[in-house]
């Protein structure tokens, strides 16, 4: 058996020991290197742009928008260009590159070159943008709106004997991979383009290269290099750095290597959307709930990227995994003159998921009831209805996964007894939070995907993977093989990972959406059940027997009139012989009855949900306002752990993120502009300040999933705000509606309460 076994990393002893080897460790003879010039305001008409007469123009070479066939990155809309045109839209924007033997020459070159602006005004804000008093995108500076509706909230309303409202907001949050973004391109004499470099998607970035330089298929190959971490901040934006690069190797002739440093990492690529959720709640006085309407707004930043997405995942997740007969979610996402927001672990549930729990523990003390009373009184079970008309047939682990934080946590008691045991200038204080995520992409988009992959023998008797899911730490490598291993009944060593090659791989849809295990994983399972079906065909038609009666157990081959059994290596060496390549390959398709309606917003949203629950203990300095975590347990309905030692490191590590989100990471503005850039004044938790963590897994099977498995990676990143910051309410005997809450707000809701 390999699945639910704690299989060491495929990858883990080269990261260690320095062997592996990422982007910028790469040098080609003759490698240029690339720079970029920048915009330095935020919104603006480019007058000029001039280079001095005092630097020797012929030792590099210059590329603008003249330069690209299709001046666009291609994603959703299509609105952002690859270069700046005649426009700025936001601070850090790309205008110019420059390509140079050396990175010092190519330095010196962009502080040669001048761009001349005239200003215009500068949308900043969700609020300024909603306002209209500047119009930056179409005739409203809305992206893309959704409304989901279920029932009749007017009427609902009417019946309510409370209505709770409240208003909650979120910031921005960087993604802080360790690795920063870097690509190497090299353009070939025959038109075609080579990218490599750090990346979560192989074929988004194909597709934008071919869509920028007007390439077929073949003349782009793209192949992903190890990966210092991504959580989204990878998942599109490779595709302009891999462009920017593609251009001057053109234009030189040479490989080009562009590596950010981490403050032009951080001030140009995309962030979590900001957000602001009002609820307002109709209840019965012992907590049910009636009717929700929830209205979302988010901000995109100046260009579209992934934002339609985002905000359709937020919606969907807006009321939270609770039952409500009668909802009505608006939301929107909103042009604004700051860098564009994008992908980020919860992509864009982080944000609903910490309106919906604060405003649940509002209700709770509105009400006078105990927030666990609340969310048991309301939680989705199995055979429920949600928001979106979607009944929930498969694996609803939500009562396992409060029963057993809350055990496990003694939230109950350790709410009295922090009470009773206060001091003068310190409080400790227990916040809950209850939560789900769906796996995969929404609604019908795994089915426009339709993602492939592959396995197949090597010569020396071992199976390949061939798929475009990326490594990016995540342990993607290690599960994949367990998953073939164990459906081939043999030893995980016995199966090898083909590296992410878009010249050499299928296109399993990018690594994103919770959908790598569940999804991909799923699909790699059907790849190996086929080999397996083909093998047993050709050992059975040489043995003479029926292929139902070739057996694969223990690494071996068994059929009727064998002396002893065969080894696998030894079978799939025999079976190249007979046939010289043995690939086979599957695709998803959906599990079914599902049903999702893209017009009205209803049905199945995800085939199934995964379901967690945080506990959170803090103290809180009432002198400085600090916080210092005290204790993190958690539970996840994960459906199955293939790997429970990475699935547990998968939820510590998301919920580290969730916390930093919730108590310290703030990114800061002025005009538009990033003033904390780098690690030492944007502040995230160290291994000082992660608390003891428990991790309970609760394994409740999805039968669609390989060997039962659900979503997990963006799971532990939704619930650990809300908690947190429910616990400093708890100890202040303050309600704190924004985050991060830093000392700050905690002074300011204290003085207001």
């Amino acid at each position: 058996m390999s699945v639910g076994k704690n299989v060491t990393r495929t990858e883990g002893r080269d990261k260690v020991n320095g062997a592996a080897k990422y982007i910028d460790d790469y040098r080609y003879p003759n490698m240029w290197y690339g720079k970029t010039v920048r915009s330095t305001v935020a919104h603006a008409r480019i007058l000029a742009v001039n280079f001095s007469p005092n630097f020797d123009w012929s030792q590099v070479v210059v590329v603008d928008y003249k330069d690209v066939p299709r001046n666009i990155v291609a994603l959703i809309f299509d609105d952002q260009p690859l270069l700046a045109e005649s426009l700025v839209k936001h601070v850090a924007e790309a205008i110019v590159l420059v390509a140079a033997p050396t990175k010092e020459l190519a330095e010196k070159a962009v502080h040669h070159i001048e761009v001349v602006y005239e200003g215009l005004p500068a949308v900043l804000s969700i609020e300024e943008s909603l306002a209209v008093k500047e119009k930056i995108f179409g005739d409203d500076n809305i992206f893309k709106q959704y409304t989901i509706t279920k029932g009749s909230v007017e009427d609902a309303f009417q019946s309510a004997e409370i209505i709770v409202e409240g208003t909650y907001h979120v910031g921005h949050q960087e993604q802080l991979y360790i690795e920063t973004n870097g690509i190497i391109a090299t353009a070939k004499n025959d038109g075609s383009l080579l990218i490599e470099g750090s990346m979560q998607c192989p074929y988004y970035v194909h597709r934008a290269i071919k869509e920028a330089f007007q390439l077929a298929d073949e003349q782009v190959t793209v192949i992903q290099t190890v990966t210092g971490g991504g959580f989204g901040g990878k998942e599109d934006f490779p595709s302009i750095v891999a462009g920017h690069a593609a251009l001057l190797s053109r234009k030189c002739g040479h490989p080009v290597k562009i590596v950010y440093d981490r403050a032009e990492d951080f001030a140009a690529s995309t962030k979590r959307h900001p957000a602001i959720i009002h609820h307002k709640t109709g209840l019965t006085r012992d907590g049910r709930l009636l009717a929700a309407e929830i209205d979302i707004t988010f901000d995109g930043g100046a260009y579209c990227t992934l934002s339609p997405v985002v905000l359709s995942r937020g919606v969907i997740h807006a009321v939270g995994p609770y039952k409500c007969p009668n909802v009505k979610v608006s939301g929107r996402v909103v042009a604004t003159n700051t860098p564009p927001n994008g992908a980020f672990r919860g992509f864009g549930v982080p944000q609903a998921c910490f309106g919906s729990e604060m405003h649940m523990e509002k209700i709770a003390k509105t009400l006078g009831i105990s927030p666990v009373e609340l969310r048991r009184k309301n939680m989705l079970k199995q055979g429920d209805i949600t928001t979106t008309g979607q009944q929930l047939n498969y694996s609803v682990g939500t009562q396992e996964v409060l029963d057993a934080v809350l055990e496990r946590s003694d939230y109950l008691s350790k709410i009295e007894q922090f009470r009773q045991t206060a001091s003068d200038n310190k409080r400790r204080g227990v916040g809950l939070s209850f939560f789900y995520h769906g796996g995969g992409f929404t609604g019908s988009g795994e089915e426009k995907i339709k993602g492939k992959a592959a396995v197949q023998l090597l010569a020396n008797g071992q199976v390949e993977i061939l798929t475009a899911s990326t490594e990016i730490g995540q342990g993607v490598k290690t599960i994949f093989r367990q998953i073939v291993a164990e459906e081939l009944a043999i030893s995980e060593n016995s199966v090898t990972f083909g590296k992410s090659d878009t010249s050499k791989v299928p296109d399993s849809g990018p690594t994103v959406a919770s959908r790598t295990t569940m999804v991909v994983g799923k699909v790699v399972q059907m790849a190996a059940a086929n080999l397996k079906a083909e093998m047993a065909k050709i050992i059975a038609a040489k043995a003479g027997c029926d292929a139902s009666e070739v057996k694969f157990a223990n690494n071996q081959i068994t059929y009727p009139n064998l002396a002893q059994p065969l080894s696998f290596a030894q079978a799939a060496i025999d079976c190249l012989k007979e046939v010289g390549e043995l690939k086979t390959m599957a695709q998803y398709s959906s599990p079914p009855g599902i049903k999702w309606d893209e017009i009205n917003y209803t049905g199945d949203a995800y085939p199934v949900f995964s379901y967690a629950a945080d506990v959170v203990e803090v103290e809180v300095d009432l002198d400085t306002y600090e916080v210092k975590l005290l204790k993190v347990i958690t539970a996840s309905d994960i459906g199955k752990a293939i790997n429970p030692a990475m699935a547990e490191g998968q939820i510590e590590g998301g919920t580290v993120q969730a916390l930093g989100y919730g108590l310290c990471e703030e990114v800061v503005w002025k005009d538009g502009k990033i003033l904390n850039n780098r690690f030492t004044n944007y502040i995230i938790p160290t291994a000082q300040d992660v608390p003891e963590m428990e991790t309970i897994l609760v394994e409740n099977p999805y039968p669609y999933g390989p060997f039962g498995a659900k979503g997990l990676g963006e799971l532990p990143m939704d619930g650990g705000a809300p908690a947190l910051v429910a616990a400093i309410n708890n100890a202040t005997g303050t309600f704190i509606t924004e985050i991060p809450a830093t000392p700050e707000r905690i002074l300011a809701a204290l003085e207001r309460s």
